[in-house]
């Protein structure tokens, strides 16, 4: 790496975006730019997305965040990459294949949030196989494997042509540089790869019904595997074209979206280890280091290796969390006005209610108590953690005829205080499974409102965390690109050179009773709510 080459590109590709910035080495960055991505949604939960369109995504991002931030292409010394766990199919010479029943072989990405495969899960979950020790006893339908066996069983052509399975973030780099090397951060957290002993299970896929992939030597789902950050190789003279960079530019093995959240976040203060990683997007993911694996019920993991280098990780999170709120509030009868008034004033609508909760209130902490008597289990989409339960639901209980924007108010609150009990609840349990946290460090788009952030303290009982970094799964990502051009010489020295804390949120001791008090209703409603399932 040449001493003008100290920037570095990161590269996010979200549910709804695909996002660049750039970075210097310390960790500021310079510019950044994004482009909407499609995204389409079927009757039966499926969820598609087009990996062309990702990556047109991409690169029209990287080359606008270049052109805005006023360095050169040869100033790039590295880029990282960060992708949702979303399963790219590929066929011969690189085309997409069709992964669902409208047949467009480019809608050939089946979306994490697609649960299209919850039998399928099941089934792999009743075989009890050894690797589901390492995914909290329990396979998701937003995990790979259960994906993949239902492209079989449902669309075996697709199967039998395709030459490549890729996590997105693999995805992006293969087309990015030409290596099919996969991250040990993808395959390990959404493909049961054992990172600890450096191998597939063969008998696991044997078992489930995915025996082809075993018998072929495992080259359709990645053969070598290396941690996040190592150079995979440098950009194709093709991806160099259409990005507007040098080709030869280092690319390095990428992360899942949250997990570079993760980087970008948990080094700012302490120790990794004392330090939960919350995502708070779409959906939101936690995520705990340990030194030594800790099993635990319901939650992802232990995973080695698949975030900070020669560590255990933890993965739990909410399957439904900004948007399980954008989707509470867009039930009442208010939002409507409200969203036209936050408009005019320049302001999402969360914002805005998130600005009036506290205009009503003697603080931030005590906004809860407009929500007396109105209570949110807001698991849309099921329970990710601890309860690994995809059939689980929302409830909403204590609302009357008032159809105010005060009442709106009051519900928005309740639904923030559903989402911290639910992460007290993922808390409490890694605690009590070798898994303990001194602190929350938070990231994630929903995650950067001061009431939001207040709201999490108070309802778990832990300080939380605001890194400086305006973008901190970008940061995350350009780590990465960081590692990869050589300018570190491992992750947790990157990660202490770029990385910053600002604000810290305690919680407020006045009101611990009324989410004592709060918490036991929540847990009876879920409960409650889940009884049948």
């Amino acid at each position: 790496m040449t001493t003008e080459a100290q920037h570095f590109i990161g590269i996010d590709v979200g549910t709804g975006s695909a996002r660049a910035g750039i970075f210097t080495a310390d960790g500021q960055m310079l510019a950044s730019a994004k482009r909407d991505i499609a995204i389409f949604f079927e009757d039966g939960e499926i969820v598609e997305q087009c990996s062309n369109d990702i990556w047109r995504a991409i690169c029209e991002s990287v080359r606008e965040a270049l052109t805005s931030s006023g360095i050169s292409p040869t100033a790039i010394g590295g880029i990282g990459v960060d992708a949702t766990c979303s399963l790219v199919v590929i066929g011969e010479g690189g085309k997409p294949l069709p992964v669902g029943p409208s047949g467009d072989p480019e809608r050939n990405i089946i979306v994490w949030m697609d649960h299209r495969a919850v039998e399928q899960a099941r089934r792999i979950t009743r075989q009890g196989h050894d690797v589901l020790r390492y995914v909290g006893g329990t396979i998701s339908p937003e995990m790979e494997t259960p994906k993949i066996l239902w492209l079989k069983e449902n669309q075996p052509e697709t199967f039998r042509a395709a030459e490549h399975f890729f996590d997105l973030a693999d995805y992006v780099t293969w087309r990015a540089s030409g290596s099919l090397a996969r991250s040990s951060c993808t395959v390990t957290c959404k493909w049961t790869y054992l990172a600890h002993e450096k191998r597939w299970d063969p008998t696991y896929f044997q078992a489930i019904g995915l025996g082809e992939l075993a018998d072929e030597g495992f080259v359709r789902i990645g053969t070598e595997v290396v941690p996040p950050g190592t150079r995979i190789g440098g950009l194709t003279v093709e991806a160099a074209r259409e990005m507007g960079l040098p080709a030869g530019t280092p690319v390095g093995a990428g992360l899942i979206d949250a997990h570079a959240g993760g980087v970008g976040t948990v080094g700012a203060i302490g120790t990794a280890e004392e330090n939960m990683a919350y995502v708070f997007g779409t959906s939101s993911c936690t995520m705990t280091t340990t030194k030594s694996p800790a099993f635990v019920p319901g939650v992802w993991g232990p995973y080695f290796d698949a975030m900070m280098p020669e560590l255990w990780l933890n993965e739990g999170g909410q399957s439904a969390a900004g948007a399980a709120i954008d989707r509470l509030v867009g039930l009442h009868p208010a939002s409507g006005e409200a969203k036209k008034k936050a408009s005019e004033l320049g302001l999402s609508l969360l914002a805005y209610l998130s600005q009036s909760a506290v205009r009503q209130s003697t603080s931030a902490s005590h906004a809860i108590r407009l929500a007396d008597g109105v209570h949110v289990v807001p698991e849309f989409l099921g329970n990710r953690a601890p309860f690994a339960n995809p059939d689980a639901r929302a409830v909403i209980a204590g609302l009357g005829m008032d159809q105010s924007e005060s009442s709106l108010v009051a519900l928005y609150v309740a639904g923030l205080s559903g989402i911290g009990y639910g992460l007290r609840q993922i808390i409490e349990v890694q605690a009590g499974h070798g898994a303990p946290v001194r602190r929350i460090v938070i990231s994630g788009g929903a995650g950067q409102d001061d009431l939001v952030r207040q709201i999490l303290a108070d309802t778990s009982g832990l300080s939380v965390v605001a890194s400086e970094a305006a973008e901190p799964v970008l940061l995350g990502a350009a780590i990465l690109g960081a590692l990869a051009a050589g300018l570190y010489p491992s992750m947790p020295e990157a990660m202490s050179a770029m990385t910053r804390a600002t604000t810290v949120f305690e919680p407020a001791s006045q009101i611990v009773a009324l989410h004592e008090s709060r918490f036991r209703t929540f847990t009876r409603l879920q409960q409650a709510a889940n009884a049948d399932a």
